[in-house]
């Protein structure tokens, strides 16, 4: 996508005109009237001007209408939103949720045009079959139902046509927008509106892309290939593209509709394959889907898990998945000390954090949530991820972690429809045990062996350079040293006397050794003293005088 966070384009105030339009109606006035647009399109609204009593409770509600009502990108917009309650707040968040991604389908000859362009071939030449209703429509793309020259069933999932154009447009608008938030609503300022439309950005260009959506469902693919309760679509690269995807059509039933299904779906023991998949997803592969509403899980026969739509994943490094598994222990074990111990561990806090204030809130938050023992992890770390803890504690959260929250909140949602008695914990835990065993495992240090030895191959290659660097820097006189003195006019008052003391102790070296030069020789020097310079001889006695000056002032002050 041709767009970026420093684009400075200026916006098409028609579609900017749309937008005010559809905020003014559903008494968003005053907020227009704040950020000058009110004044600016003429828009016939009558408002108290105080923003506060508009964005009462039931400004949520009202900013999903206007989202719903104003397309595509805002619907997506909404659906990013939904995932970072540390951007939107809990409430908003939640009620984004409830966003319906379900638009009119495009018109099949915009389908026909789409998929002969990408796989640059005639629909009749590229499949058996492609029926022209789709089987599901969406803000980005529809799916259609299929079958390869072969007989194979597969779904189509065909992009909008000049998606990109309108998205790229609306971005540009929202840059517009957010600015005007941040310079003229100082409340708001805090939300970092512009932070925001960044973040949705680089959301919406990752699941425009439907390559990066292929390789994501192979990875997946290969971390469960030996499981047979889960499952993922084989995807046809032949018939692929950045705006075509095509893969294995699922015949499945809605994990939330298994009464409905044909097959003898067992609930229970689908909702502990769902957590034990959850589990490995995020502890052993550092590698989860990130979209786990009812529509994209399907259940297949012999209680099979088949996960479908991988435009959101999660990624977490290696160590942040170790550090993440402590943390977990930490908190299911209501440990405050060791979260907190973790928590600095893995520097998502600062030094300067006040660690009992810290404490406390977490005490709070745990209060919340632990009854006999904990259930709702993904609502605690939600409930964590909220802005009044973070800016509070100036704790630094990986963006993936936020929406792990929100993923494991919708996972524990789906578990207890399947099960009223489900409890992810319980089934997690012997995973834990598993995990824990493997992390205490002194052989666990060989896995690490190929990228020690990678580190220390490098540092010695670099070592003769860097030292030659720092030789050179010090030659040059570019080597700055920073330091901080709490006591800096006591440490001046010190230093001053040690610089005089210097200075006089150079004046009587000189002093010394020009003396027993004049000392040694008479030329020129009238009065000789027994043999001696007379002039030398006083230059030496002033000189053994301040000697003896600075040696008792230094016994005096132990210095």
């Amino acid at each position: 996508m041709n767009i970026g966070p420093f684009q400075e384009e200026k916006p098409d105030f028609k579609r900017v005109r749309e937008i005010v339009g559809v905020l003014a109606k559903y008494q968003f006035g005053n907020l227009l009237e704040r950020l000058g647009l009110k004044k600016k399109f003429n828009i016939p609204y009558i408002s108290s001007g105080k923003l506060n009593e508009e964005l009462d409770n039931t400004a949520p509600e009202r900013l999903r209408l206007v989202l719903e009502e104003l397309g595509t990108t805002f619907i997506k917009l909404g659906q990013v939103l939904s995932t970072r309650p540390d951007l939107a707040g809990k409430d908003v968040a939640d009620e984004l949720v409830k966003l319906q991604d379900e638009v009119p389908p495009f018109d099949f000859q915009s389908v026909k045009n789409v998929v002969e362009t990408e796989l640059e071939d005639t629909l009749e030449n590229l499949f058996k079959e492609f029926q022209e209703e789709p089987i599901a429509s969406a803000s980005i793309a529809q799916v259609h139902e299929a079958s390869l020259k072969d007989g194979t069933r597969v779904a189509v999932k065909v992009q909008r046509n000049n998606l990109e154009d309108q998205i790229n447009k609306d971005i540009v608008i929202m840059r517009y927008l957010a600015r005007l938030v941040e310079r003229r609503i100082k409340n708001l300022k805090y939300y970092n509106i512009p932070g925001i439309v960044d973040e949705f950005e680089r959301v919406i260009a990752k699941e425009m892309d439907f390559e990066l959506e292929a390789r994501n469902i192979e990875n997946f693919r290969s971390y469960f290939h030996d499981d047979n309760h889960v499952c993922a679509p084989q995807v046809y690269s032949n018939y692929s593209t950045s705006k075509v995807l095509t893969m294995d059509y699922i015949d499945g039933v809605k994990i939330t509709q298994f009464s409905q299904s044909k097959y003898n779906i067992d609930p229970q023991k689908i909702a502990e394959i769902g957590t034990e998949c959850y589990f490995k997803q995020i502890y052993m592969y550092g590698f989860f889907h990130g979209d786990p509403h009812p529509g994209n899980l399907l259940i297949l026969p012999n209680n099979t898990l088949c996960f479908v739509d991988f435009g959101i994943v999660g990624h977490l490094d290696k160590e942040f998945m170790d550090n993440l598994a402590e943390l977990f222990v930490y908190t299911v074990n209501y440990d405050i000390k060791g979260m907190i111990n973790q928590l600095r561990y893995m520097r998502l806090i600062d030094d300067d954090t006040d660690i009992e204030e810290l404490k406390f809130d977490l005490i709070d938050l745990m209060d919340k949530y632990y009854g006999a023992e904990i259930k709702d992890i993904g609502g605690l770390i939600t409930e964590f991820s909220k802005p009044n803890i973070l800016v509070k504690h100036k704790i630094k959260l990986p963006r993936d972690f936020i929406l792990l929250g929100r993923v494991l909140s919708m996972a524990e949602d789906l578990g207890v429809k399947l099960d009223p008695n489900f409890n992810g914990i319980e089934v997690a835990r012997p995973l834990i045990k598993k995990l824990l065993k493997k992390r205490l495992n002194p052989l666990r240090l060989l896995d690490y062996q190929t990228q020690y030895l990678f580190e220390l191959e490098h540092i010695i290659k670099d070592m003769p350079e860097t030292i030659n660097k720092m030789f050179l820097r010090i030659d040059e006189g570019k080597i700055r040293t920073e330091l901080e003195f709490k006591e800096l006019d006591k440490f001046s008052h010190h230093l001053e006397k040690i610089t005089n003391r210097l200075t006089l102790g150079l004046i009587v070296s000189s002093l010394i050794i020009g003396s027993a030069l004049i000392l040694q020789t008479d030329k020129g020097m009238p009065m000789p003293v027994i043999g001696f310079s007379t002039v030398g001889l006083v230059i030496f006695l002033i000189a053994a005088v301040f000697a003896l000056i600075i040696t008792i002032s230094i016994l005096r002050t132990r210095e």
